[in-house]
């Protein structure tokens, strides 16, 4: 009985699997010449410090002062424009108001909003907050993906057809188009989740439209939720989540993604694309995925929640490659510049424990809580860390989103929500200075061959 033929796909899946231990043999680069020729590996040295590959003035970040001549570790500072994030974040919490718009003016122009230029910048937000005719159906409903942020780079590439003049380099033409792609993410991200939970996974389907009286916290909650609802608190701790993740100065990957790709003179859409995939990926934007899953994993091999000892062990298997993913991570603890403390995770960690609360999730605060606590000295001990690590902001961030009731597919797009004011910021201002492409350098590390005719070659 003869086997049925295979189809071109799995002939192509055959074909890379047999190529595959080649195709790692040649592209497997020996350790020791990073060193011999001085290149530090994702552009970062053993201590921490980065190559500096910029200036900017959108934002800065501070995990070290300087103590008779010697950097010495310190809390984290996060400065927006030169605003420090906590006095941002508390200015809001104060008057109790809703600071993303706020927030974002400032990132974009420089500097804080009077309430005339607020209201203003709200309202034009507002109006913006459209999609094309059919857009939702022909584009977002078309082909829903269990990707939320590969639903949404589709999303972001098809509206550069809707635009009259996508490669239009002026700066009023990418800023309209950076305010348009903020104003909308929001509705891109939700609606690609209710389509996918429609038509693959036979949920009910679910297309609100936003309320220009509202904030965008307030917008993705009500978008996002059968019955519109939501607490004030959850809408508030939503919008400190925004700020939180809006930009982060000193350097990532995301960011350095948007300068790289604007300097070639590339669109406005193509470059956030670019972003987002690069945010997608689980050591930048998907961390907080991994904090729930690891935690998920925690709860089904301790019994005792409150045994410390337990926990711990728990803990120690995780760096030992013996728990959960076997990566031997502890996620949500450390960061590759932050040493004593994140201030993201400092500021959001007080609305999390106000949420836990009015969600009566006590319980599953305190544990987190005890890993947060935990964690960084196991590391520290069985690591020989060279500086001081913490929690840091996707810590929290997954319970919260948890507790506010958003699916862990949307986790990541949340965070673009954020971040792309960030990147429209960084993209506006390479155009202002751009003179030259990115184009880093690489050292060859293979010798030069002799070519050989296709009969001399061995099989």
């Amino acid at each position: 009985m003869s086997s049925t033929p295979s189809s071109p796909l799995e002939r192509l899946a055959d074909f890379a699997s047999a190529k595959e231990q080649s195709v790692v043999q040649n592209a497997t680069i020996d350790q020791e010449l990073y060193q011999t020729y001085g290149v530090k590996r994702g552009l970062r040295d053993k201590s921490g410090k980065g190559v500096l590959a910029g200036l900017t003035k959108i934002s800065e970040i501070q995990s070290s002062r300087e103590e008779n001549g010697e950097l010495v570790p310190c809390d984290g500072i996060l400065w927006y424009r030169g605003y420090n994030i906590i006095a941002l974040v508390n200015g809001v919490m104060q008057d109790k108001r809703f600071g993303f718009e706020e927030t974002a003016y400032l990132l974009l122009f420089g500097d804080l909003p009077s309430q005339t230029q607020l209201d203003e910048f709200k309202r034009v937000m507002a109006t913006s907050r459209t999609l094309p005719t059919n857009f939702v159906r022909d584009v977002i409903m078309k082909a829903p993906s269990a990707d939320m942020m590969n639903s949404l780079s589709r999303s972001v590439l098809t509206l550069a057809s809707y635009d009259d003049n996508p490669a239009d380099l002026r700066i009023c033409n990418v800023l309209r188009q950076c305010l348009m792609l903020i104003a909308v993410f929001p509705m891109l991200a939700v609606y690609g989740y209710h389509s996918f939970n429609h038509y693959e996974q036979d949920e009910s389907l679910y297309i609100h439209r936003p309320d220009e009286n509202l904030s965008t916290a307030e917008n993705l909650l009500r978008m996002l939720r059968p019955d519109k609802s939501y607490t004030k608190l959850e809408a508030h701790v939503l919008d400190v989540a925004l700020m939180l993740h809006m930009e982060h100065g000193g350097g990532n990957n995301s960011s350095f993604t948007t300068h790289v790709v604007t300097s070639s003179g590339t669109d406005t859409y193509s470059t956030i694309a670019a972003a987002l995939a690069s945010l997608k990926g689980p050591k930048h934007g998907g961390a907080n995925i991994k904090v729930v899953q690891m935690m998920a994993d925690l709860k089904r091999n301790v019994s005792d929640l409150t045994d410390e000892a337990a926990i711990e062990a728990y803990l120690m298997k995780l760096l030992n490659r013996e728990a959960f993913d076997r990566k031997g991570l502890i996620y949500g603890i450390g960061h590759a510049v932050y040493s004593i403390s994140d201030p993201r995770a400092t500021v959001f960690r007080s609305f999390v424990e106000q949420l836990a609360d009015e969600k009566h999730k006590k319980l599953e605060f305190q544990l987190y809580s005890t890993v947060e606590r935990l964690a960084p000295e196991i590391i520290a001990r069985e690591r020989h860390m060279y500086k001081g690590v913490s929690a840091n902001v996707d810590f929290f961030s997954g319970l919260v989103y948890g507790m506010l009731g958003i699916p862990e597919e949307m986790f990541t797009p949340i965070f673009a929500i954020a971040r792309i004011v960030g990147w429209s910021a960084h993209r506006i201002e390479e155009l202002v200075n751009m003179d030259k492409i990115i184009r880093p350098a690489y050292k060859a590390v293979l010798p030069n061959r002799d070519y050989l005719t296709l009969a001399e070659r061995e099989e």
